[in-house]
């Protein structure tokens, strides 16, 4: 009862505040116009010409705000998905809890949402939005206005709305000085913010990861003691959360924000059993290091070969105990490969489409170290040997196998066939020795041939 006495009186007040949005001219604002993207403006004026509202949003504000070009554009407008979808020649609805619509722009892909509201117009108040024990909310589909859509919005520097007629950007939270001082602030009271959502603390860490900015200390408080929520989170919607930060271009420093806000363990329980090792450490350090360096210079950077490199720790210490059992090599990789496998689908739900690239990036490790006849030759014909070298490279980045090793196999491949064949180790291992053939019973040694 007193909960829902606070909810009114001070959601009262928060939508009375939010009424009174600024209203930011270029010449405050300082957005370059270049930066925006011909097919977002191009969908904002049909929108407006159909006599409807349509502003540029979230986070392609933010980063225009930081003077940077943004890679996507989302467009919010008050015309229904099918009222877009009408307006558009090349485009289509998608999703069932939320309808979006897709417009196509040549190669592009605008994506137009309708204005939301946070579910108050189906309920009497706050507290009357259906949520589960936790306090998460269970519907959040509902058409609003365009302050209801900004309120609904997870943080300050998300909430910005660009008029591209106008040049104009409607800040209602604040949200331009945020970006200005760099500073992640939660919209609302974070506690119950966080408990409508769990999957927000995850973004605010990886938010300001990406960003460098610093998380608002009201908005840090709670997320000690609500970290627990994110047990009852979906794993798939954990694994999505984790696939943006690994992907985002700033991983490394993600990681160590989840550690220092005590997320690791709801987003990736594995951190904690390998950077408390020093060879994991390193290894899974040198790993993102490689995958930001990477995504900031536009080159691709595959899930599984991340995913790969987080587990291979596990994988390595699992193969090492099953050798020292007296299991061989072979068989003892694969065996530990499926149970760290299997072990990590109650944690983060890996898809399995992943699994068969993993594997096989962990299954050809030994053979880089197998350097004589025409072991190396079949190796580089492998379809995942580049793959499996890169993941090499890192090995002896971080210490586990040579450099000599991976320079062997980077002058391998560039050489000519005579250099090539130079360049061969014999083989030190002895040869297994052939089995002699058994003969069957009554079978005698095989006749001479008459002359």
């Amino acid at each position: 009862m007193i909960r829902r006495f606070i909810n009114k009186v001070f959601g009262r007040k928060s939508r009375a505040a939010m009424s009174r949005a600024q209203i930011l001219s270029g010449a405050v604002h300082g957005i370059d116009r270049g930066l925006i993207d011909d097919c977002a403006i191009r969908t904002c004026e049909t929108l407006a010409a159909a006599g409807f509202k349509a502003y540029v949003v979230g986070g392609a504000v933010r980063d225009l705000l930081l003077g940077k070009k943004p890679k996507d554009f989302d467009v919010a407008t008050d015309a229904t998905p099918e009222q877009v979808r009408k307006l558009f020649r090349r485009s289509r609805i998608i999703g069932r809890r939320f309808q979006i619509v897709h417009v196509m722009c040549g190669r592009e892909t605008i994506e137009v949402t309708t204005f939301r509201a946070n579910g108050e117009k189906e309920a009497e108040d706050e507290d009357d939005r259906p949520t589960d024990e936790h306090g998460r909310l269970l519907s959040d589909n509902v058409f609003g206005s365009m302050e209801d859509d900004a309120a609904r919005r997870d943080f300050t520097i998300n909430a910005l709305y660009y008029d591209p007629a106008r040049e104009e950007v409607h800040d209602y939270f604040g949200g331009v000085a945020d970006c200005k001082a760099h500073t992640l602030r939660m919209i609302g009271d974070p506690e119950t913010r966080y408990r409508e959502d769990p999957v927000r603390m995850l973004r605010a860490a990886r938010l300001a990861a990406k960003l460098d900015f610093h998380i608002d200390e009201a908005t840090r408080r709670p997320v000690a003691n609500l970290a627990p929520l994110l047990a009852n989170i979906p794993r798939a919607r954990i694994f999505d959360e984790a696939l943006k930060l690994l992907l985002s271009g700033h991983a490394l420093r993600g990681v160590h924000q989840l550690r220092a806000e005590g997320l690791h363990h709801g987003m990736l329980p594995l951190l904690d059993t390998i950077l408390d090792d020093p060879s994991g450490e390193r290894f899974i350090t040198a790993a993102l290091k490689n995958t930001d360096a990477r995504i900031q210079s536009d080159r691709p950077s595959s899930p599984a070969f991340l995913f790969g490199a987080l587990l291979w720790p596990q994988v390595q210490k699992r193969w090492r105990a099953l050798e020292a059992s007296g299991e061989k090599p072979q068989p003892a990789l694969f065996t530990a490969m499926d149970e760290v496998l299997d072990a990590q689908r109650g944690q983060l739900a890996i898809p399995r489409r992943y699994d068969g690239m993993m594997k096989e990036i962990w299954a050809l490790q030994p053979r880089f170290e197998q350097r004589g006849g025409q072991r190396p030759y079949r190796l580089l014909e492998h379809p995942r040997f580049r793959a499996a070298y890169d993941f090499m490279l890192l090995r002896a980045e971080a210490g586990e196998v040579p450099d000599e090793l991976g320079e062997w196999w980077t002058h391998f491949q560039d050489a000519g066939e005579d250099e090539r064949t130079s360049m061969l180790i014999a083989d030190s291992s002895p040869k297994p020795r052939r089995r002699r053939k058994r003969r069957k019973p009554g079978e005698g040694p095989a006749e001479a041939l008459p002359a």
